[in-house]
């Protein structure tokens, strides 16, 4: 063995570390790999660290032993007498390997500027996917989504990644700092708050309840703040609803805080509103014993003046709905309306508007689309 194959094996053992990895080889292969007059190994433990980062490859027409980086698929000759320092230095300098970005490794070609690796903040990262299940209204499980694992891994392989149980406890320390900052934004508050609150059954007959708070700041900027939205079991009478919201301003701590509550108009709302108004009162907590205490919701009261006005024409009404959604019952019947449409020479872009019962804005769209297809009708 000469000098430079001394040298070079010198190198090696000082950067070597022992790891263990078994690959069986080929009988060729082995053949190959042995040197002198050994006999051929069966079997060969690769203890350099080189082999965490190359494959064996086969055998090519030259009957040579070759290797290959798994980042890049640079090959080196991989026969004993060679040594392994070419992959060691390969593996410092592999252009895969690099954690910079293009426009890092443009700049550091073209100017003196340096520029340090990228690094991942773990922390961060689950702050920001809490964030972006809160925002889009995700289910928990989004984080186990194995299509998402799968690219998340590939952007950062060393990744660490969270279960769903883990996104839940996330999800309820971001509600508890953002309690927090909404409950000192209370605090600051130098006036009054006025409240707004509305109640309701799901489709699957659960009831609940939101609960805003409506508040200005020092600098006279008005802020609206959803404070509650909870689960409301029964009964839902008016007992049970100022009760419920006593509790949900006491836990804010803002109960001294009240100028009004703005409701619509069940009957229910009267009983509640009447019961959390002796409560303030009792501990004089309201400006004129609560005398403005209680605002109706005008929007609802418009509602039901227009609601009350509809009845007029309801039968008109009852029958453009249901033609409107005869036609839209199939595709066929959508198709010869189509054609219809055509026939009287008018423009079929506008398409017809079903409206929602509980929702007469969309009951005037519906209207309108109606009389303007009088004739296709």
């Amino acid at each position: 063995m000469n000098n430079n194959n001394l040298e070079a094996q010198s190198e090696n053992n000082d950067l070597q570390e022992p790891i263990d990895v078994d690959i069986e080889l080929d009988e060729d292969v082995v053949e190959l790999i042995g040197v002198g007059d050994q006999k051929p190994l069966k079997k060969k433990k690769l203890k350099s660290k080189v082999w965490n980062f190359f494959d064996i490859l086969p055998l090519g027409p030259d009957k040579k032993l070759r290797s290959a980086c798994k980042k890049c698929g640079q090959q080196y000759l991989a026969v004993s007498k060679y040594g392994t320092s070419n992959m060691l230095k390969h593996i410092k300098t592999c252009p895969r390997s690099d954690t910079r970005d293009i426009g890092q490794m443009l700049i550091s070609r073209d100017s003196s500027l340096s520029f340090g690796s990228c690094s991942f903040n773990f922390e961060k990262w689950r702050e920001l996917v809490t964030a972006c299940i809160v925002m889009h209204d995700l289910p928990f499980q989004f984080v186990e989504y194995k299509g998402l694992r799968v690219m998340l891994q590939y952007l950062y392989p060393d990744v660490e990644l969270v279960s769903r149980n883990t996104a839940k406890i996330d999800s309820l320390k971001l509600y508890a700092r953002e309690k927090l900052k909404i409950k000192n934004m209370l605090d600051a508050c130098p006036g009054r708050i006025s409240l707004t609150s509305d109640l309701w059954t799901s489709l699957t007959t659960d009831g609940y309840l939101c609960l805003t708070a409506h508040f200005l700041d020092k600098n006279w900027k008005l802020h609206k703040r959803i404070l509650n939205f909870c689960l409301m079991p029964p009964p839902h009478t008016g007992i049970a609803l100022s009760e419920k919201i006593f509790f949900l301003l006491s836990d804010w701590g803002i109960e001294e805080k009240i100028f009004n509550i703005t409701l619509d108009n069940a009957a229910s709302n009267d009983v509640s509103v009447d019961a959390l108004q002796k409560q303030l009162n009792l501990h004089g907590l309201l400006h004129f014993h609560g005398e403005f205490f209680h605002l109706r919701c005008c929007a609802h009261i418009l509602n039901l003046v227009v609601q009350d006005g509809f009845k007029s024409i309801d039968k008109s009404v009852e029958k453009i709905r249901d033609s409107i959604k005869y036609v839209k019952g199939s595709q066929q019947r959508k198709q010869k309306f189509l054609e219809f449409v055509k026939l009287v020479s008018m423009g079929s872009n506008k398409g017809l508007s079903q409206d929602v019962v509980t929702r007469w804005n969309s009951t005037y769209l519906m209207l309108e689309s109606a009389l303007f297809y009088r004739r296709a009708f």
